[in-house]
């Protein structure tokens, strides 16, 4: 007896002690990241206390058709992998990385779980037009803005160029969206984020969506877009000014000839499930090059597979010259650098200021001392090198929809600009279209290769990504560094000039660029 309870009083000890040893937690602290969603649940990483969620499927589509729900899964779905992105035919993507079918899926950073915290979400669209990119790049990855503002990041990949956007709504109802595929998948994301969000820790009543470039014209063209209504709340634009002309009657016509290539009758069309994306890319080319001809350097219009305002599911064309009055109430953040994508003349070192005026007078003629005191006073320490590399293209039209936003919506709106140049090879990239992303993202470190790794590079990530986390949290973006930030109007033309030492401006390029658009 006394052996048996020797041992029972062993065994209660043992036990006791190998609770006693096991790790802490705090609570409500998840063990490990899994999520339910409404379609299954996941599983993801942690990283640097950052749960993390790549490849998270949010639809499903047939080729031209808009995107329906994905199946459901049993079980957990591990999603520690990014997934497939769009087809495309670009040299940096392995065609390996790329599916037709898998590739609606997106990406999640977030501090918390399961948690009853609702943080706000910001939602990137990646940039490359509407023709190439990738969500999966190291430099927009949402790591280090989750880290540091404590909101939750979102990235997607949809459908894009021929794929996305060809428009067969002229033979048959069910193509009746199909000019419009790959933006109604970035509805589709956005739904998704409105139906799961919570449970990454995020606020579906607070969504920023943000895009550079081609997804800056993606954030515009979401804010034409009814079905859109409601899923997001603020907007910022980085660079993505360009002016779409595709409407209904021009994509109809692109998909018209894209036929005729194709040798395919619209008694037929069942045969397009089955064509090559190969064929299909070199039919919509020359189709583009047989109406349009080909695009000429530093064109400010885009004509292709793009979003076609149809009236419906696309109002109307952003940036022309401004919004869809569906977005009035949407606070809005846009900006441009100084260099864009023009070839700069920075690395020509001996450059004299005649130098650049025998150059600058093939463009402007008699009128080149007049573009020369214009910039002087827009950039009072110009060097000739300057005079040479302005941008032409986006900084005109940004200026336009500035104003006409300002006139259409009493909505918080935001101007900034980038003049600060890059330090990489001795500043001979200047500063170019998307140096913006890495100071954005506060992920210098990740894009070294374009900002340097340097303080003075890391200096302006901080303000500059302190700036939209404080807008994607309030609608306003002043942040300790930066001086006072007063929303813009065509009046005050205020607007944040981000450099070494970042400073208010006031319509300080108006006149110039006035000039510029005048002398085209």
């Amino acid at each position: 007896m006394r052996h048996s309870l020797n041992f029972t009083l062993l065994c209660l000890i043992t036990c006791n002690f190998i609770i006693s040893c096991k790790p802490k937690t705090e609570k409500n602290q998840p063990q490990e990241p899994v999520v339910q969603t409404t379609y299954g649940t996941i599983s993801g990483s942690i990283d640097d206390s950052i749960f993390t969620f790549k490849g998270i499927p949010y639809a499903k589509a047939e080729r031209f058709m808009p995107p329906q729900n994905p199946d459901s899964w049993d079980g957990v779905r591990e999603t520690t992998e990014f997934g497939p992105v769009a087809k495309q035919v670009v040299a940096w993507i392995d065609e390996a990385n790329m599916d037709e079918k898998n590739l609606f899926n997106l990406n999640v950073w977030t501090q918390g779980i399961n948690d009853e915290k609702k943080r706000p979400v910001m939602v990137w669209f990646h940039g490359g037009g509407f023709h190439i990119g990738s969500s999966n790049d190291p430099m927009t990855y949402g790591k280090a803005l989750a880290q540091k503002g404590d909101v939750v990041i979102v990235s997607v990949n949809h459908r894009l160029n021929i794929l996305g956007f060809l428009d067969l709504s002229a033979y048959d109802e069910k193509y009746k969206q199909s000019a419009n595929a790959g933006i109604l998948d970035a509805v589709k994301a956005l739904e998704w984020v409105k139906n799961n969000i919570e449970n990454f820790g995020g606020d579906p009543s607070n969504v920023t969506i943000f895009g550079e470039s081609g997804g800056g014209g993606k954030v515009g063209t979401l804010m034409c877009m009814p079905s859109a209504k409601g899923l997001f709340h603020k907007a910022i634009i980085q660079s993505g000014t360009l002016i779409n002309v595709m409407n209904k009657e021009k994509s109809q016509a692109l998909g018209k000839t894209v036929l005729e290539n194709l040798g395919v009758t619209p008694e037929n069309l069942n045969q397009l499930d089955t064509i090559s994306y190969q064929r299909l890319v070199k039919a919509g080319n020359d189709a583009i090059l047989s109406i349009s001809g080909p695009r000429q350097p530093g064109a400010k219009t885009m004509f292709g597979f793009a979003p076609s305002a149809d009236g419906e599911t696309l109002l109307q064309q952003p940036f022309s010259p401004g919004f869809a009055n569906i977005s009035n109430d949407i606070p809005l953040l846009m900006g441009t650098t100084l260099n864009e994508l023009i070839n700069t003349a920075y690395g020509e070192k001996e450059l004299t200021l005649e130098q650049a005026k025998e150059r600058l007078a093939k463009i402007y003629g008699d009128k080149t001392d007049q573009f020369v005191e214009l910039y002087e006073k827009a950039y009072p320490n110009f060097t000739p090198q300057d005079l040479l590399s302005i941008d032409t293209v986006f900084r005109p039209f940004t200026i336009r929809t500035l104003d006409a936003r300002a006139e259409q919506s009493t909505a918080p709106l935001y101007a900034y600009f980038l003049a600060w140049k890059s330090g990489v090879d001795d500043a001979s990239k200047g500063s170019f279209h998307g140096l913006d992303i890495p100071l954005a993202f506060n992920t210098v470190d990740l894009r070294a290769d374009w900002t340097g790794n340097t303080e003075e590079a890391w200096k302006l990530a901080e303000v500059m990504s302190s700036s939209w986390l404080n807008f994607a949290k309030t609608g306003n973006p002043n942040t300790t560094g930066l001086p006072k930030w007063e929303p813009y109007t065509a009046e005050n033309g205020v607007t944040m000039y981000f450099d070494n030492e970042s400073k208010i401006v006031n319509n300080h390029d108006r006149v110039l660029m006035e000039f510029i658009s005048a002398a085209e």
